[in-house]
C-alpha cells in the first residue's frame, strides 16, 4: 500500500459515505473545480495533468475526473498502482511515479497541470518547492488547492480549533491517537502566506480561498500560476 492511498484511507474516514463530513467535502471540490475552470478556462483541445490522484473512489475523490467532460485528454499521476482509479476512470492515462522526484514529462508537456490535496503531504517546505517548480516546468498553467489551516475543523482529523497553534494540534493529536498528523512529514498545515512565498519568479500568479467560502476561515485555498510567459518578475493577487 502506498503512502497516497494510506494517506486517503485516513482522510476519508473521516470524510466516510453519507457523512456530513463527505457533502461538506463533495460542496468545498465543487467550489475548487468551478474556481479551476474560472482560472484556467480549459478547452477541449487542452492536455491536462492531475497530480496526485486518488486511489480511494467516492463522490469526494478526483472531483477533476468525475466534472471535466473530456476525460481523454487528462494524464493522471500517482505514487499507488492507481489500480482503482484507471477501473472508474479508463478513459484517462495513468502513470506511476515516485514521490518527491521530477515528474516523467517534458518540459510544458501540458496546457495545465493541477493538484488537489497532495501538497500538504510532500514532507518539507523544500520539497513544497520542488513540487510547485516541477508543475510550472511541465505546463503553461498550474491550479493547485490545499487545505485552509484556519478553517474552523482540521479536514484529516476532525479536531475543532485546536489546530489554529502547532502545539495544540500536536497535544489533541497525541491525545485522540491520531499523532501520525502531528508529524509535518505526513502534514504540513497550510495558510495563505505560505502559498505565496512557494510563486516561482518571473511569472503571473493568484493566491486565494476556493471550497467552503468564509472569508479568511474559508476551507480551501488555492494557487494558480501562469508561466506561458515567464518574463515579468511574479505578480501576486489576493483574492
Amino acid at each position: 500500500m502506498s503512502l497516497r492511498t494510506t494517506v486517503d484511507g485516513r482522510y476519508y474516514q473521516v470524510a466516510s459515505p453519507r457523512s456530513l463530513g463527505e457533502r461538506l467535502t463533495v460542496a468545498a471540490r465543487k467550489r475548487i473545480y468551478a474556481d479551476f475552470v474560472k482560472y484556467c478556462h480549459p478547452s477541449p483541445d487542452d492536455r491536462i495533468l492531475d497530480v496526485g490522484v486518488s486511489d480511494v473512489i467516492n463522490e469526494a475523490a478526483n472531483m477533476l475526473e468525475r466534472k471535466y467532460p473530456h476525460q481523454e485528454r487528462i494524464t493522471a499521476v500517482g505514487i499507488g498502482e492507481g489500480d482503482g482509479f484507471y477501473a472508474a476512470f479508463p478513459k484517462v492515462a495513468y502513470h506511476r511515479i515516485e514521490a518527491n522526484r521530477p515528474l516523467p514529462f517534458a518540459a510544458k508537456s501540458f496546457d495545465i497541470a493541477v493538484s488537489n490535496a497532495v501538497l500538504e503531504h510532500v514532507g518539507s517546505e523544500q520539497h513544497q518547492g520542488l513540487f510547485v517548480n516541477e508543475m510550472v516546468r511541465v505546463a503553461n498553467q498550474v491550479f493547485i488547492t490545499v487545505p485552509n489551516r484556519y478553517f474552523p475543523v482540521e479536514h484529516h482529523t476532525a479536531i475543532p480549533l485546536l489546530h489554529f497553534w502547532t502545539s495544540t494540534f500536536r497535544l489533541a493529536c497525541r491525545c485522540l491517537g491520531k499523532a501520525e498528523w502531528a508529524d509535518e512529514r505526513n502534514l504540513i498545515l497550510m495558510l495563505h502566506k505560505q502559498l505565496t512565498e512557494l510563486v516561482p519568479e518571473g511569472v503571473d500568479s493568484a493566491v486565494g480561498y476556493t471550497g467552503i467560502m468564509l472569508g479568511r476561515f474559508s476551507s480551501n485555498l488555492f494557487l494558480y500560476i501562469d508561466s506561458s510567459t515567464e518574463t515579468q518578475p511574479a505578480r501576486v493577487h489576493d483574492q
